[in-house]
């Protein structure tokens, strides 16, 4: 088990620490709000990773590879779901002051897992590389490989909003802030185009 955690991890690691849309979702809202307030977000997302993971590698990937329109069908709702959350981010950054920023928060973490096909892709490419045909112990290599993934991408996800935080702490005040929410909703919106286009 050991020797396959290792190879797992070395696998994981350029997919999980790598700039991609989960990543610079999580360092937007960190640059944004602050490493605290992404903590909700980040826990929905893998709670639901851990579950998707585990229903994929116990065989519901079949629906992925046996229905291509659902893959399509969620890649296009996860795109305006990341939209509209950085149309609401870049109204905060207008006039009106009426509209207060919101920080993602639990469900949009939930949401924002559920409606991104490249994890369910790289879920199922993980399987197919990490679990021998009829292996007798599938169902614990699955829990296992389920867990260490989710551990894996939650560390990942950590490290990118706490270096947003980091980066924008010198800007996060009043005279800054209208141009902080233009450019974070840009970020978001160029992460919703991002899996649109994938």
């Amino acid at each position: 088990m050991t020797e396959l955690t290792i190879k797992l991890v070395l696998f994981l690691f350029p997919l999980a620490y790598s700039p991609g849309p989960g990543n610079m979702f999580f360092a937007a809202n960190g640059a944004r709000f602050g490493f605290a307030k992404t903590i909700s977000a980040n826990a929905g997302y893998h709670i639901a990773t851990w579950i998707v993971t585990l229903g994929v590698g116990l065989g519901f990937g079949w629906i992925a590879t046996g229905f291509p329109l659902f893959l399509t069908m969620i890649k296009y709702a996860g795109s305006a779901y990341v939209l509209f959350l950085a149309w609401c981010l870049f109204r905060a950054g207008t006039v009106n002051r009426e509209v207060e920023p919101r920080h993602a928060d639990f469900t949009d973490g939930i949401v924002l897992l559920a409606l991104n096909p490249k994890a369910y892709l790289i879920i199922a490419l993980m399987f197919t590389q990490f679990t021998p045909a009829g292996s007798d112990a599938r169902t614990h290599l699955v829990l296992w490989i389920a867990t260490i993934f989710t551990l894996n991408n939650l560390i990942a996800f950590s490290l990118w909003a706490y270096l947003g935080d980091r980066l924008a702490s010198a800007f996060r005040h009043e005279a800054h802030a209208k141009r902080l929410n233009i450019v974070f909703g840009c970020a978001l919106a160029g992460v919703a185009l991002w899996m649109l286009t994938g």
